[in-house]
């Protein structure tokens, strides 16, 4: 599996060749970026993805995910697993370009990347956000995902799948 369509959103499963690019912010001749994309948070999660891939090998389904607009095709974002699943369980991180923000695409596309966890067997997933992230803590939230606890720095949220 590489690609999951929503209604509005493709999630397409980057390789290595689109990680590197990314990570370079250096667009390739077919590759379609919002102005304001990739941002620090997607260069950051590409590169945590290539170092896995180069450590342990093929990541995917469980590795990094372009968020890309139907509308207009344009990549404004990623979501993907934080490693590979532990008895079941894996963490996912997202995030979006500042202007594909307030459009509801956050929960749209945690909504797809639970659909490949399901598909793929896992049973739990987590994620965590800052204290002040409302927006992401809702998306979760819209999500299916419950608040299991808060420390000093992050609020940490689950879904149960199956």
């Amino acid at each position: 599996m590489t690609n999951v369509r929503t209604p509005r959103l493709q999630l397409h499963a980057i390789d290595l060749a689109e990680g590197e690019r990314i990570a370079s912010r250096r667009a390739g001749p077919t590759d379609a970026w919002a102005e304001d994309y990739p941002f620090d948070g997607d260069v950051g999660a590409v590169g945590m993805f290539l170092r896995a891939s180069v450590t342990f090998g093929e990541q995917r389904p469980f590795g990094y995910y372009r968020i890309s607009r139907l509308s207009d095709g344009r990549a404004v974002g990623g979501i993907g697993f934080k490693g590979q699943p532990i008895g079941g369980c894996a963490e996912i991180g997202y995030g979006l370009a500042p202007s594909a923000r307030g459009h509801g695409y956050a929960a749209e596309a945690i909504s797809a990347i639970l659909a490949v966890a399901n598909e793929h067997g896992l049973v739990q997933v987590v994620a965590a956000t800052t204290l002040d992230n409302v927006a992401s803590q809702r998306s979760l939230i819209r999500s299916g995902f419950e608040l299991t606890s808060t420390d000093a720095e992050l609020c940490h949220y689950e879904v149960r799948l199956g």
